[in-house]
């Protein structure tokens, strides 16, 4: 199946009530594990990568993860995330991304619209969808993408003006996550209320960045109540290592072979766990 755009994937999500999973796979034992179980419950999936994973894998990446998507079995996205400026943007597109954000969540309301318009204005010439982002969710301490110390939750009746005057096509909202990992002395907790308020406000679908060590209860109750693309990334790549460093623990192992099945055993149960959270497993009829 090739690849489909974000506008394409999120659609049926957003009619049907569940959430696109949507994994920071910077290995290819992580693609390959996330593609196998996506394929093994029949759910769409969106691999994303961000400026810094982006410029460390290498653009030589790329063509593997379309390969890949090409002969799959489920739709795919490959999502340009937390992008800076237009020219990352356009980098982007140019390497074969069918999706794109925009990250202009710091700036001015108004200066977010400018910027975020003049991305969508590109992008969609191309082809190409866009995400857009209004308020900032909070970051834990190591995380890698961008965020505040303090969540500026996303308002309605801001989130609904914003989404139509950029033309967006779905809206990543703060309502109370983080990137990456909690300490033991924050407790994650999701506005649900406020994601009812922004679902009334906005017909777009919406995403909900920083899904990672969030209690599994809100962010089911968050994919029923209009979320349909939820982030992960530190998650898997938590399973993915604590997996490889348990096998490792055997110095005596040398061959991939040997290691990086444990490590993709491991990431794969957490896939399966999402995509169970997220209501996606048994989508892919929705998109013949």
């Amino acid at each position: 199946m090739a690849l489909i755009t974000g506008t394409e994937i999120l659609a049926p999500a957003n009619e049907h009530g569940f959430a696109v999973p949507a994994l920071n796979l910077s290995d290819y034992g992580m693609l390959m594990a996330a593609f196998e179980v996506c394929e093994e419950l029949k759910s769409p999936l969106i691999v994303a990568l961000g400026p810094k994973e982006g410029n460390w894998i290498g653009q030589d990446y790329i063509p593997a993860v379309l390969s890949r998507a090409a002969r799959s079995s489920v739709p795919t996205v490959l999502h340009w995330d937390h992008g800076n400026d237009l020219s990352e943007v356009v980098r982007a597109i140019r390497l074969g991304y069918t999706s794109v954000m925009i990250d202009a969540s710091l700036q001015p309301f108004e200066k977010n619209i400018e910027i975020t318009s003049r991305v969508v204005e590109i992008a969609h010439a191309a082809g190409v969808s866009v995400e857009g982002e209004l308020g900032t969710i909070g970051k834990t301490e190591g995380a890698d993408e961008g965020g505040t110390d303090d969540i500026l939750y996303t308002e309605p009746e801001e989130a609904r003006e914003f989404a139509e005057r950029t033309g967006i096509d779905s809206l990543a909202i703060a309502i109370g996550t983080r990137h990456g990992i909690y300490p033991k002395s924050l407790v994650p907790e999701i506005k649900l209320d406020l994601l009812d308020a922004i679902d009334i406000e906005v017909d777009i679908p919406l995403v909900l960045h920083g899904g990672s060590d969030n209690p599994d209860a809100e962010i089911r109750d968050a994919c029923t109540r209009g979320i349909n693309k939820v982030n992960i990334s530190s998650d898997v790549k938590r399973a993915f290592y604590l997996g490889m460093r348990e096998v490792l623990t055997n110095t005596s192992l040398l061959d991939p072979r040997l290691i990086v099945p444990t490590a993709m055993d491991a990431a794969k149960d957490l896939v399966r766990h999402k995509i169970d959270l997220f209501g996606s497993a048994g989508t892919t009829h929705h998109y013949s």
